[in-house]
């Protein structure tokens, strides 16, 4: 059955913060937004995705990072910068069925753990 991105979209935007936190990697937390994301959506590879370039940033210089995905054409351009513009990695998927044009992502650095939350939650 195909996701109605209508509805996807006004979903997303009811989280304006989190109840609970859900352990997917032993330093990787998401929040109620973006579980919800990840299960709707059938993205659990995204998060995964994220989740393999914060490896390689450096949590005290970049504390706070954003992930931006924009989808064209069934693949995907993703982007992760510092939040001032300046590109930390990026990478390209060559296929997706991910159901919405884009989607923006937040990941914080809170002591041991990145929390990955929708824009919305932060």
């Amino acid at each position: 059955m195909a996701i109605d991105t209508n509805v996807l979209e006004q979903e997303l935007r009811n989280f304006i913060g989190t109840e609970r936190y859900y352990r997917l990697r032993r330093d990787l937390l998401v929040t109620d937004g973006v579980k919800h994301l990840a299960e709707q959506a059938e993205c659990f590879w995204l998060l995964d995705l994220y989740w393999s370039h914060l490896l390689g940033i450096d949590h005290i210089a970049n504390p706070f990072t954003v992930l931006k995905m924009t989808v064209q054409k069934s693949a995907a351009y993703v982007v992760i910068e510092d939040g001032n513009d300046n590109v930390l990695a990026q990478q390209f998927v060559e296929y997706t069925d991910f159901p919405l044009a884009s989607i923006m992502l937040y990941g914080c650095w809170a002591e041991q753990e990145w929390v990955v939350m929708l824009t919305s939650e932060y």
